[in-house]
């Protein structure tokens, strides 16, 4: 299984570098997060074999326990767990935040001030700042989590003045199964969501967090930073 995940890494980078070349940017723009929710450690230390470190996981507990288990499958096969980048890119709720904090490079799933302050909070704790993203809900589906567009904004301004908060960006997901103009239409909202916020706040905000693995390379032309790809390089996942 090691050959067929270095091989499907190294289809989904080929596509990246395709994407961003029909795109006029450089593939070193786009940052890839493989999803490993649900996969087999093997298969996950086959991808960090093929230097695919930065990883997504959506459920606290599992990540957490999935952060310790990985350590060891790593150093089993001689591999230094060093680079390891975590991202959490679930829906993190406020009676998670404290179990959360400080264990992610990067949480995506921030949608309310009220988790901000309470993040914000934790990190004073630490001495640190925790690095997060501003969720949007940007297919207007009611199944989904992220504030609402004509939120975002003013969210992401009231957010920026936490302390103990670092607000990289934005992250969306399209609806799925959308027509490619459909997506379109949902990946520019939020990067024109994330260029009004910059003026707003005074910010970088250089982290535009949007596509997977049917959609990745539409979200790569409207302006993607980071996409989160699963099924494509590790194939379909078991269970909810």
């Amino acid at each position: 299984m090691t050959s067929t995940v270095a091989a499907n890494l190294a289809a989904v980078r080929d596509r990246i570098d395709a994407a961003c070349a029909a795109s006029g940017r450089s593939p070193d723009e786009v940052r890839l997060v493989a999803v490993s929710k649900r996969i087999p450690l093997e298969l996950v230390a086959d991808a960090c074999a093929a230097g695919q470190w930065e990883l997504g996981e959506n459920r606290v507990q599992d990540a957490l326990r999935r952060q310790d288990e990985l350590d060891a499958v790593l150093r089993s096969r001689g591999l230094d767990p060093a680079p390891l980048r975590w991202h959490f890119i679930g829906h993190l709720q406020r009676n998670k935040a404290r179990k959360a904090a400080g264990r992610f490079a990067l949480l995506h799933g921030l949608d309310s001030e009220e988790l901000g302050r309470r993040l914000g909070a934790l990190a004073g704790e630490r001495g640190e700042a925790e690095p997060v993203l501003l969720e949007v809900n940007i297919s207007g589906e009611e199944a989904k989590h992220g504030v609402a567009p004509e939120r975002a904004v003013d969210l992401a301004a009231r957010l920026a003045a936490l302390p103990g908060l670092d607000l990289q960006g934005m992250m969306g997901m399209a609806r799925y199964g959308d027509s490619e103009a459909g997506l379109r239409r949902s990946f520019a909202s939020l990067r024109r969501l994330c260029e009004n916020a910059r003026a707003a706040t005074g910010l970088p905000l250089p982290v535009l967090s949007m596509g997977m693995s049917g959609d990745f390379e539409v979200a790569i032309a409207e302006g993607a930073t980071l996409v989160r790809i699963g099924t494509a390089i590790f194939g379909p996942r078991s269970g909810p």
